[in-house]
């Protein structure tokens, strides 16, 4: 679609992949699959969709350089620095209002930047057959069909099916769902009615800015004024006096759960959000015993545990354990068990980030 525009989204706050990861160096600049990052990947599936002149990166100024090394053809004035955390509804408000200064109205897809996704062709068609709907005033969210109870997503209800697009079925959504209990998730999972939430939109940017109005327009006239000094001396100062003062919300919570003619395009493309070290069991090379690692592993009598070193050049010795992630990066070693690697953030709220 020529009109397409693509919003990036590259903050965090580096506390899940500890020690691998940082305030500095969040998940998404990692290598954790390979030898690119998940940011990397990230930049190409926007090349895929859009010219680079047409895709914002929108981060902070402390990850700022590792964005500036890993974007690519990407062209430094296109990357955005949040001067706080304020979720996602602020981000989303300000990619809008910066796409509709700079593009007109195009229509926007908005990507979290730390998903792993393939292939690309496939994930490419199902962008593009929301965007070509979304272009009426739809909001679309991208659903993943779920493969497992899993506890850790929001889901989408489905109501009545809109569109099948080669394959790519459109519907409206019903409701946002939480974070269920796993009793609920095995609920959703069996009735067939429920994707997972991914995070990812697609809409027409002045469609998208015209519900921000309605559910938070404080969000929306702060966003927009500060805009208006994009590019100037004064923008610094503008953007930080305009997200201060906002009340962190997210997107879903602000206006999608609220807004009229929300619908969701069911992605078949593989996905994983990455959202811990037990996300990378049957990402990484696996053993004959289940053991996942990206070094190697000499095991005895143990089974489904999670290795991770950074770059990959050591080798670890298993004997008798099971379940565990153990991680080898920046000088630390982390040993825990998979049920409690949710923990880890908090282990590293109590002795710093870095």
């Amino acid at each position: 679609m020529e009109d397409l525009a693509v919003v990036i989204l590259a903050g965090g706050s580096g506390t899940r992949f500890w020690p691998a990861s940082t305030a500095s160096r969040p998940k998404q600049f990692l290598k954790l699959l390979g030898q690119r990052s998940l940011f990397e990947d990230c930049v190409d599936r926007a090349l895929a969709l859009a010219p680079a002149e047409r895709i914002l990166v929108l981060t902070n100024e402390i990850q700022k350089p590792l964005v500036r090394d890993q974007a690519g053809a990407l062209p430094p004035e296109n990357v955005i620095c949040e001067p706080c955390r304020r979720d996602t509804a602020a981000a989303v408000a300000l990619g809008a209002a910066l796409c509709r200064k700079l593009f007109g109205d195009p229509v926007t897809a908005v990507f979290p930047s730390d998903h792993a996704i393939s292939p690309l062709d496939l994930f490419r068609r199902t962008v593009l057959s929301a965007a070509a709907a979304a272009g009426g005033g739809a909001l679309y969210t991208l659903g993943i069909r779920p493969s497992r109870p899993e506890t850790g997503y929001g889901y989408l209800e489905l109501g009545e099916q809109t569109l099948d697009d080669g394959g790519i079925r459109h519907y409206r959504l019903l409701r946002f769902k939480e974070k269920p209990d796993l009793k609920a998730a095995r609920r959703y999972v069996g009735s067939g009615r429920f994707l997972w939430n991914s995070g990812m939109f697609v809409w027409r940017t002045s469609a998208v800015l015209a519900r921000i109005e309605s559910f938070l327009p404080g969000h929306l006239e702060a966003v927009s004024r500060a805009v208006e000094s994009f590019g100037g001396r004064k923008w610094r100062a503008a953007l930080r006096s305009a997200f201060e003062p906002l009340k962190p919300v997210s997107i879903d919570y602000g206006v999608m759960e609220k807004a009229p003619d929300v619908r969701t395009a069911a992605a078949e493309f593989s996905w994983n959000d990455v959202g811990g070290w037990p996300a990378l069991e049957g990402i990484l090379p696996r053993d004959a015993d289940g053991n996942s690692a990206n070094c190697v592993v000499h095991s005895l009598d143990s089974s489904g545990n999670v290795v991770f070193c950074e770059g990959g050049g050591r080798s670890v010795a298993l004997v008798g354990v099971k379940d565990l992630v153990v991680v080898d990066a920046g000088g630390r070693i982390l040993v825990v068990p998979k049920a409690r690697a949710q923990d880890v953030k908090k282990l590293v709220e109590g002795i710093g980030k870095d």
